[in-house]
């Protein structure tokens, strides 16, 4: 038997309805929200002026001629009301990124840190330290934050948050989601798949693209129209335990001859004799003076990369390949060589190469795809802010 719509479900679909047009459009009038709809302008008014009224939206002035030649008022994304936090724990970083409704960075905050000799609990307190400054911050500035996401470079189980296994980090089975209380919403997700959704939707790039994620560990998240490939148990994407040698060098996974023990930040920087984020910037220099060792290094990690993504390439047939982190600044001296190993090894198969582009993002990829993943459940619902927040109330994950 069929069952009626609940009256307070229909408001709640017909408002994410509204927001979604105007997100996705800029900016509409009312009698054009009614139009794209299929909604009564009656409707659509009561409507906008709910999503006026808690913040997401906000009307301009005149613009043009409307209904019967009356002047039409549009209404577009509010900025300077509801915002997300975008969280990232990586092998030599912290980061914290705040992002309005309408997609601006507000504010940026990163602090260089080894965690790999830190306790878990004690690299998840120094992130709330600085993931509670930069809310006290913004909230000084009328900003209200209605959730956050945090990235973290390894495994996650979605629904509780824990950590599996970051072997970079020397983590297993470590609980995130109960550690790190912000009194808001969270969601724990892998590094890679917020960094291929922060460029989807910071980059402007394709909507059908294999993100990789160049940092100390290799990742890699795979979108396919649109929406992230997450695999059965969201562990899709761990593209630097690619066995790309198998007598290659031990890796931190277990296995040998990784992807990542060629082609990871600290393959390279050690490969040249050096190390961190002042040695990374020593080799880009390096590199553009042409010196032989850090071509070579170069070389050695394209030539690994392309490797790895040639199985990935005949696997899953990306329409593009974005290539991010600390393969963003070192793009121009690694682009020939991955193209020329997997033309090499792709020719055979009569497949052609993709494109192969850089991160519009580089680093800040992860911590602005948390934010964002925020920011789009607000559009999918925005009924659920006109309810009190619960504090440390998980966010469940969006599906694909």
């Amino acid at each position: 038997m069929a069952q009626a719509v609940r009256h307070d479900a229909m408001r709640a679909g017909n408002l994410a309805l509204v927001l979604g047009e105007v997100s996705a459009r800029g900016s509409l009038t009312r009698a054009a929200l009614a139009e794209v709809t299929g909604l009564t302008k009656t409707t659509v008014s009561k409507l906008v002026a709910d999503l006026i009224e808690t913040g997401l939206v906000v009307e301009t002035g005149a613009v043009r001629g409307g209904e019967r030649g009356r002047p039409g008022v549009e209404v577009r994304i509010r900025g300077d009301r509801v915002a997300a936090l975008g969280l990232e724990i990586n092998v030599d970083y912290l980061a914290v990124r705040v992002v309005d409704l309408s997609r601006s960075v507000r504010l940026r905050r990163t602090q260089a840190v080894d965690n790999r000799s830190a306790q878990p609990v004690d690299v998840i307190a120094r992130l709330r330290d600085l993931a509670l400054s930069a809310v006290d911050e913004a909230v000084g500035n009328g900003l209200r934050i209605v959730g956050g996401a945090l990235a973290v470079p390894g495994p996650v189980d979605l629904g509780s948050g824990v950590v599996h296994n970051a072997p970079n980090l020397g983590w297993r089975d470590v609980p995130v989601l109960s550690l790190l209380d912000l009194g808001l919403p969270l969601h724990v997700e892998n590094e890679a798949n917020l960094a291929a959704l922060g460029e989807l939707w910071f980059g402007s790039g394709p909507t059908d693209f294999l993100y990789v994620s160049g940092e100390i560990g290799i990742g890699a998240g795979l979108v396919v129209a649109g929406s992230l490939f997450r695999g059965a148990r969201g562990f899709a994407g761990e593209l630097g335990h690619v066995v790309v040698a198998p007598d290659g060098p031990p890796c931190r996974c277990g296995g040998q001859g990784c992807l990542e023990q060629y082609a990871g930040q600290d393959a390279l920087l050690r490969s040249t004799g050096q190390a961190g984020s002042v040695g990374l910037m020593t080799l880009v220099s390096r590199v553009k003076d042409q010196d032989p060792e850090a071509v070579a290094a170069c070389r050695q990690a394209g030539w690994a990369l392309g490797v790895a993504l040639s199985s990935t390439v005949n696997l899953v047939d990306p329409d593009t390949i974005v290539l991010g982190g600390v393969f963003a600044p070192l793009f121009p001296w690694i682009d020939g060589i991955v193209t020329e190993t997997l033309q090499s090894r792709l020719g055979q198969m009569r497949l052609s190469v993709p494109p192969i582009v850089v991160s519009r993002l580089g680093f800040e990829a992860a911590a602005l795809g948390a934010a964002g993943q925020v920011i789009e459940r607000v559009i999918a619902d925005p009924a659920a802010l006109f309810q009190p927040l619960q504090p440390s109330q998980p966010l469940q994950p969006l599906q694909p």
